[in-house]
Formats: C-alpha cells, structure tokens, sequence
C-alpha cells in the first residue's frame, strides 16, 4: 500500500490516479480552479500544469489527524516542480469559505469518503455551489452506494438542476488503475464524477 501511494515513485499508482483525474479538469486561460481536500498538492499541482494560463487553489483544513500536510509543504512541492500558478488555503469542505460561482473549475481526489457525514451527496452541493455557471467540474472518490447513496438518482437530480453532460465515470476498470489494483487496494466504488454546470431548467 505505502509503494502504491508513494508520491516520490513516478510510477506509483497514486501519480496515475492524479494524472487521470488532471486530464478531465478543464479551465479556460485566465480562469480559475479549486482543488478540494489538497493534502500534500498532488492534484493541485498536476492541474496548474496542465492550465499554465489559469490559476488553481488548494483547500484543506490541515487537522491533527493529517499533521504531516502543511501550506510549507504544499508550496516546496509546487517550487520542486517548477509551478508558480497554484496558491493554497485553509478551509473546510463542508462549509467552503467562498462565495457561490467563484471558480471556473471544481476538482477534488479521494476526499469525501473520509469526512464524517449522514449525506455525502449534500458535500458534492457544497462544492459545486462555489462552481460558476458554465464551469466544469472533476470529483474523484469512492462513490459506493454504502458511501455515497443513490448516486443514479444523484446524477438525475443535477440534470434537473440544469447540469449538463453529468457523468459517473468507474475508474477502476482500467482507466485510473486495473481491476487487480482495485481489489487490491480496497478501491471499491472509485468513479469520477464530471459534468457542467448550467443555471435553469436542463433541456
């Protein structure tokens, strides 16, 4: 487990996922991106290469129980890769501290499954409250029915709201990582959700 989420592997299976889950986040230049739950800027980072021209925000809350993540930290591993378009702030995913429509983009990496919560469903709303309208959206996590609820009835619901192109995507059919690793790994329910946001009626 420790060499498959070694991030100083290049090879790790935890750089494949980060690398999957930068490819379906999509900013326009000069537009803007929050990563939700950051920790050590993995994701953060990866997303500011892949937009040169937008400036992306990492959000965590840094609690004791993840005391070896710091801003420190997250910004010597943006200097070792030579990023400069990432910034990073302290916050809680469950009450985010922006205003509704602020970011172009939304992403988020194995982070709510960890938050304590009856709803899990009602976190997704919170990060895409801050999501402004024709922005994108990429969350990646274990979407269990166990986790997450009915996410088909989830997916409905945003369609309803005005989302658009609204998917659940498995990633564990070989896409972030193999079946095997999956297994292997405890990775049960591991999907992207990704769509756009749209205010209105969907058409």
């Amino acid at each position: 487990m420790h060499r498959a989420f070694d991030y100083s592997n290049p090879d790790a299976l935890s750089w494949k996922i980060i690398r999957g889950g930068a490819f379906y986040v999509r900013i326009p230049d000069g537009g803007t991106c929050l990563d939700v739950g950051h920790g050590s800027g993995a994701l953060t980072i990866a997303v500011a290469k892949e937009n040169p021209k937008a400036t992306v925000t990492g959000c965590d809350r840094w609690g004791k129980e993840y005391a070896s993540f710091s801003r420190t930290l997250c910004e010597q591993n943006a200097r070792a890769e030579n990023v400069s378009n990432v910034t990073f702030v302290p916050g809680d995913a469950t009450a985010l501290p922006f205003a509704e429509e602020t970011f172009d983009a939304v992403t988020s990496n194995y982070v709510y499954h960890n938050i304590p919560a009856k709803d899990r469903q009602a976190l997704l709303l919170e990060t895409l409250r801050v999501l402004k309208d024709g922005g994108t959206f990429a969350i990646h996590d274990l979407m269990s029915k166990g986790r997450y609820g009915d996410m088909d009835a989830f997916l409905e619901k945003l369609r309803k709201m005005g989302y658009r192109n609204v998917a659940l995507i498995p990633t564990g059919d070989g896409k972030f990582m193999t079946a095997k690793e999956c297994r292997m790994y405890f990775l049960s329910g591991t999907a992207l959700l990704a769509g756009e946001k749209h205010r209105g009626e969907s058409r």
